[in-house]
Parts: structure tokens; sequence; C-alpha cells
């Protein structure tokens, strides 16, 4: 996979969806940390149902705090993992109120020595919620980028590394939201969708289907 065709890929992808976004519901930089939190090994679409109800009963820290546990875990109970994430939910709403006034922190460090939250969740929030060119690599994005080979690596670690250094400054704070749609949409983990492919020519995907 060579630059010219990487930015091919790239400005069909824009030109699809100039303007992309995360699926998950949000209105502020805490919904949207929060609903992250709540996200993982869950689907955006089941996390959206929970967050519908919850949020305009709670969606500062202090108003989601005051829930407790068995408050908070009645809203969040469709989504799997509920326990531990009711828990570092609470925790992380206690530290917001107690460390940051309540404010959701632009700076990587903090935001990942939060309970729940990881780096691929801190990018996610760096990026959605602050506009940084960060790009967080979820599974869709490590299945895209090692299948179309633009940009390859046996780890989540290294498919970020390596996307950070070929993605062009100008698309860098959409590729994200660009890949992973194409991984969830398209590019499907079981059998891709490769004859309505919009990158299907440019694609170095050796076993493609019809």
């Amino acid at each position: 996979m060579n630059k010219i065709k990487r930015r091919e890929i790239l400005t069909r992808l824009r030109d699809a969806n100039p303007h992309p976004t995360t699926e998950l519901n949000f209105s502020s930089p805490f919904e949207l940390l929060i609903a992250v939190i709540l996200s993982a090994q869950a689907t955006d679409v089941g996390v959206n149902k929970a967050t519908d109800k919850l949020f305009p009963v709670a969606n500062t820290p202090e108003a989601m705090h005051k829930l407790g546990l068995d408050g908070l875990k009645d809203y969040i109970k469709t989504i799997g993992l509920f326990n531990s994430k009711a828990k570092n939910v609470l925790e992380t709403c206690r530290i917001l109120m107690t460390e940051y006034n309540s404010v959701v922190p632009e700076n990587r460090e903090a935001l990942e020595a939060l309970p729940g939250v990881g780096r691929k969740t801190a990018n996610v929030v760096l990026n959605t919620a602050f506009g940084w060119p960060t790009i967080a690599v979820d599974t869709h994005i490590y299945r895209v980028s090692n299948r179309t080979k633009f940009a390859m690596g046996k780890t989540v670690e290294k498919v970020e590394e390596k996307l950070l250094k070929v993605v062009p400054a100008e698309f860098k704070v959409d590729v994200h939201h660009w890949l992973i749609l194409h991984g969830r949409y398209t590019c499907i983990a079981r059998k891709p969708r490769c004859g309505s492919c919009i990158i299907e020519d440019l694609c170095e995907f050796k076993d493609k289907v019809d």
C-alpha cells in the first residue's frame, strides 16, 4: 500500500461521509466519556438505549454519582458487564468532582487514570469531544487496516502507531470514524461486502468476495 493509494482511499471515504462522528449519543464531553466506558464489549445501539434514559436524569458527575450503585445499575443493566461498569462510572464521577471541578480533563494521562478508561477510550474522548487528531483502534479499525493492508500491525498499538504515521494531517481527525464505520457496515468480519465497497479497487485484500 503506497501513499497515493492511501490518499485516494481517504478521499473517497471523506467524499462519501464529509462530517463523520461516533454513533454513540452524547451532548457533552461527560456524556461521551460515560458512553464510551459503557461501550466496552457492547454495541453502540445497546449503549444508546440505556443512555437515552440515563442522561436526561443524570448528565453531570454530581447527578450520576447521586444515583448510587443500585440506581445506576437500573439504567445500565441491559449492557454487558454492567456491574463492573457501574462501579467504574461512579468512581470516575467522584474523581471528576473532587479533582477536576466536574470537568472532563482534556489530557491523555488524566483520562487514562480514570477507572474503566484505557488508551482507546481516551483517544475517542480526545478526538470526538476535543477534536484531537488521535486514532482509537478498535476491532473494526484493526481488521480494516490489516485486511486492506492500509496500516498493518500485529497489535492494536502497532496499528495505531502505523496509522498516525501514514495518514496525512488533513484526514487525521476523521479517519477514526471512517474506518470504524467501514468495518461496521462494509468490511465486516465474516464476509466483507466487497461488491458494494467504494474502495474495492484500491484494497489489497487477496480473498475478495462478490
